[in-house]
């Protein structure tokens, strides 16, 4: 049974299940929903826990098989907490979590709780995972886009009975919290509870969530790209500013905008040679967000457009590893920037929303006229 995350609260309330496994890369949102498993399975009678981490080829998997067989003298109900941080059980925990599902039907004395990293649809596939989801519910959490940031912090407020005004400015104060702190949820989240020691119920203004709110943000350079082709310069800027000071490699930087770049130009020439899109993308390997940004972006984007934005990524690369290039910065950061303010810019011209948006030209001075 596959369960969203919303969910959760309103399940629990109707009853448990003996078998729970929750897999995704967002240690706030598994967490919490851990704890709400645990928390029902206390008032439910599990007074006892235990915990094992698979780590290792050779983890002993007869201790987590006996551990659900074996109750002590003071409970008679208990949680067994199984961590698997690689996502991968190897063979033999492969045989072991399809005994465990398979002993899980039916058993009201213990209720067994799996906890996986984010998985793969081939991991998802495979003979473990299906009994674990057929055995009991799986929840897959999934990290917080940048563009639902600014709702789930309100709905975060909203649970300490605090908000931000109506209309415009607070939208820009959510926008302002979520630049703060994008790709770091666990951080935004702590951010949020200062707010409630910090000042009392009800309406919050600008003024006080920007002397509160720390800038505390982290910036994943695979999402760099879909920053880019969705025309969102001023983000751009922010996230290339946040991976230099984090000391990300320049050249895995550059990589990102080359491979989009190489990409739009691959699935462009597959269409005009007959291809249909869909099916062109997916023999790019394109898909999910960057498969909706490619749709919008590519049928207006010349060959032309695409071969000059290819060139100036040749140029970028040779400037990342050192080589000088005429008319371009000869710091490999200054010409990412204008790299992806040339790509960026193309995709706004094409999306008049991004481009309008004030923060979208708030960037830096390099980028090309």
């Amino acid at each position: 049974m596959q369960l969203a995350a919303a969910q959760i609260q309103a399940h629990l309330q109707k009853g448990l299940r003996p078998l729970y496994t929750l897999h995704g890369d967002e240690p706030l949102l598994v967490q919490e929903a851990a704890d709400a498993i645990r928390t029902a399975a206390r008032e439910q009678g599990y007074t006892e826990r235990t915990s094992h981490t698979v780590a290792g080829a050779h983890f002993d998997w007869s201790e987590v098989l006996a551990a659900g067989g074996s109750l002590s003298l003071f409970a008679d109900k208990q949680v067994v907490e199984i961590r698997i941080p690689s996502g991968k059980p190897g063979k033999d925990g492969s045989t072991a979590l399809q005994q465990l599902a398979e002993g899980a039907v039916g058993n009201d004395s213990t209720l067994t709780l799996v906890l996986l990293p984010r998985l793969d649809k081939m991991t998802r596939s495979s003979a473990w995972f299906t009994a674990l989801e057929n055995a009991g519910v799986t929840v897959q959490l999934d990290p917080v886009e940048r563009a639902a940031l600014p709702q789930w912090i309100a709905q975060r407020l909203a649970r300490q009975d605090q908000r931000v005004a109506g209309g415009e400015d607070g939208q820009r104060t959510l926008q302002f919290f979520a630049d703060r702190v994008e790709g770091n949820l666990l951080a935004a989240h702590q951010e949020i509870q200062k707010l409630a020691l910090l000042y009392p119920a009800g309406e919050l203004s600008f003024d006080q969530v920007e002397s509160a709110v720390l800038n505390v943000a982290r910036y994943d350079v695979f999402k760099l790209g879909e920053a880019v082709l969705a025309g969102q310069l001023g983000r751009v800027t922010r996230m290339l500013d946040g991976l230099q000071a984090e000391g990300e490699a320049e050249v895995l930087v550059h990589y990102t905008l080359a491979e989009d770049i190489r990409a739009l130009k691959r699935v462009k020439d597959a269409v005009q040679s007959g291809r249909p899109l869909p099916m062109a993308l997916r023999e790019q390997r394109v898909w999910g967000v960057k498969e909706r940004l490619y749709e919008r972006v590519l049928p207006l984007l010349t060959p032309t457009t695409l071969d000059n934005l290819l060139h100036a990524a040749h140029q970028v690369d040779g400037i990342v590893k050192g080589l000088k290039q005429p008319d371009w910065p000869a710091d490999g950061w200054q010409a990412l920037h204008r790299l992806a303010g040339m790509v960026c810019r193309e995709c706004a011209m094409r999306n008049p929303s991004a481009a309008s948006r004030p923060q979208g030209f708030a960037g830096r001075g390099t980028m090309p006229a």
